[in-house]
């Protein structure tokens, strides 16, 4: 019995030192793999290295490692700040994709738009606009531009005199009065037909519009001039 008890403990001390020499065997096989593996690698970036400086040689460029070597440290220096502007380089591609139906709707909108404007005939009304200017280009120099900037606040008064309303109706019902008369069968007067006329209320009316509007603009023309 013991005997069997000791080969049975032989036995089971024989497979244990089967598996440690597979283990160990197995680690030595993955150790050389490795080292197959850097031994690759390390020929590979040699080649790659060589090829590199021979490109660099023939383009006439001269690398320092030590501008490298401060290159690839301030890369990774930077880190963080490259992952901040991929972070943000993420939400502005969010952001673009979320607000990509809005921006479809306000182009879809405003092409609506240009299309009534076209329709109306805005852009063939501001083309021939354009053709007013050119014209006035044409017909002027600099110096007459130069002349009208001069004068520009007097012929502004002048505009905003001749608008307002009383001079407005007033301009309109000289306007009816003179589209009113037939030109082609104005009568004549004799100077004694006119003496007559003159002693009627209306024109007696319009002499004295006539003689107080000669009046006050000999006045305002003399203290303009003073």
């Amino acid at each position: 019995m013991e005997d069997n008890a000791l080969q049975a403990e032989i036995t089971q001390l024989n497979q244990k030192v089967d598996l440690l020499l597979e283990y160990v065997n197995q680690q030595r096989l993955k150790t050389n793999q490795l080292e197959d593996l850097v031994s690759d690698l390390s020929i590979v970036g040699k080649d790659m290295y060589d090829t590199a400086v021979e490109e660099l040689e023939n383009r006439m460029v001269n690398l320092d490692l030590d501008e490298v070597k401060g290159l690839m440290l301030r890369i990774l220096r930077n880190i963080d700040n490259m992952n901040k502007f991929l972070e943000m380089f993420e939400s502005i591609n969010d952001f673009i994709k979320d607000a990509s139906p809005i921006l479809n709707e306000v182009i879809i909108d405003f092409s609506k738009k240009l299309n009534e404007f076209d329709q109306k005939g805005y852009f063939e009304f501001f083309a021939e606009a354009g053709k007013i200017f050119d014209n006035i280009i044409a017909h002027y120099k600099p110096e007459d531009v130069r002349e009208l900037s001069e004068h520009i606040v007097t012929i502004l008064e002048t505009v905003r005199s001749a608008t307002q309303p009383e001079m407005m109706a007033a301009m309109n019902n000289g306007f009816k009065v003179y589209a009113s008369l037939e030109m082609e069968n104005v009568p004549e007067y004799s100077i004694f037909k006119v003496m007559r006329e003159l002693n009627k209320p209306e024109m007696k009316r319009g002499l004295g519009f006539f003689v107080t509007f000669m009046k006050n603009m000999a006045a305002e023309t003399n203290k303009n001039n003073n």
